[in-house]
């Protein structure tokens, strides 16, 4: 964070500036008179506020976010905006930071970490090393940005995700490029284009510039689309082969979260003794060491215990206590995602009650008819 040894009336000009103030609205921040930062702007380095009025501008610059911290350094040191070698072993850091607080869904915390770089660099004239770091960072907010809900749109993931896969592609690393044609395929997924995310899943779960890892998750997801889609056969089949990756490859996470899909999909193909097995071995071994987890978990627990009439009522209550999670942290999508599928079985039972009062009826009108 920059700071000021002697404040002049450059600098308080470029704060204001920085924090986007008029004049007026300025001296009202800082609580001096507007004449007092007229002088500050017709004079600039000629001119020394008051030891008192140099305290005040302390506090408003410890008080700016980090967005006005970097406008105020760009506009005070233009020779500053390239990023030197120092830095990037800040930066490298802050990205590792990032990552912990994203999986933690610590989301605001992650934004400020990573905007701190993207607003203060010019991508265009940053080196490899630069662009590579601004790229990362990117993919980043693209991550907090889906887990968030924003899947569309100019301040989305899948805007950061394209951004992100130009960089890796201009630097020409194919792992990269490919991890984030994953992550899009999972927004399309997310928008709803299931069709088309599980092909490009298909292509991927093939593809050599993943991972074996990476690979075996695709082949995961293109079960998880196409289960949503109603293939639940395809969908098993897909996700089956899947689970024998992810054991093959001593990936116990990914092992137990393919149990949690393959669940959801025997429940959607009608299957509630098989839909239960899976979910209760997904519980018993998966670790839920973040809010996101423990919400996906317990959604698809809570959605498979909606689906048989003699457990809706735990089902309903798991999916109130896992909506409560999932509001705390921010996590819209799965907020929409809960809502649906109660508002399913909402529909589901009106359906049966007019079955049930048709039943009800039809003996009545028909002896009726015979009277």
């Amino acid at each position: 964070m920059v700071s000021v040894q002697q404040w002049t009336g450059r600098e308080a000009s470029a704060l204001r500036a920085a924090l986007r103030m008029s004049t007026r609205a300025f001296a009202e921040h800082l609580g001096v008179a507007l004449r007092t930062v007229a002088k500050w702007e017709s004079l600039g380095a000629e001119t020394q506020p008051r030891p008192d009025t140099q305290a005040i501008l302390d506090t408003a610059l410890a008080r700016a976010d980090s967005a006005g911290h970097s406008r105020f350094e760009a506009l005070l040191f233009p020779e500053r905006r390239n990023a030197r070698p120092a830095d990037y072993e800040t930066w490298t850091e802050d990205i590792e930071r990032a990552v912990v607080c994203v999986s933690r869904q610590n989301f605001p915390f992650a934004a400020t970490l990573l905007n701190r770089w993207l607003g203060r660099h010019d991508p265009h004239r940053l080196d490899d090393k630069g662009l590579y770091l601004y790229g990362r960072s990117l993919v980043l907010l693209g991550d907090l940005q889906r887990d968030q809900g924003a899947i569309l749109g100019p301040l989305s993931a899948r805007h950061s995700y394209l951004t992100a896969h130009g960089m890796f592609s201009e630097l020409d690393i194919p792992r990269r490029v490919a991890q984030i044609e994953l992550s899009l395929a999972v927004v399309q997924e997310m928008s709803g284009q299931l069709e088309v995310s599980a092909h490009q899943y298909e292509l991927l779960a093939a593809d050599e510039r993943l991972s074996p890892r990476d690979r075996a998750r695709a082949r995961l997801w293109v079960g998880t689309a196409l289960s949503k889609e109603g293939n639940n056969e395809y969908a098993t089949n897909a996700m089956t082969a899947a689970t024998r990756a992810f054991e093959d490859l001593g990936e116990p996470e990914d092992w137990s979260v393919a149990h949690q899909k393959l669940a959801l999909a025997h429940r959607g193909a009608g299957d509630l003794k098989q839909a239960l097995h899976y979910i209760d071995i997904a519980r018993t071994t998966g670790t839920v060491d973040s809010p996101m987890q423990r919400v996906r978990l317990d959604t698809a627990y809570g959605h498979i215990l909606l689906s048989d009439a003699a457990t809706r009522n735990d089902g309903l209550s798991v999916l109130d206590q896992v909506a409560q999670v999932a509001r705390q942290y921010g996590l819209s999508h799965q907020l929409r995602s809960i809502e649906g599928i109660r508002k399913g079985q909402q529909g589901r039972a009106r359906e049966c009650q007019c079955r049930s009062t048709s039943s009800a009826r039809s003996p009545t009108s028909s002896s009726t008819t015979r009277r």
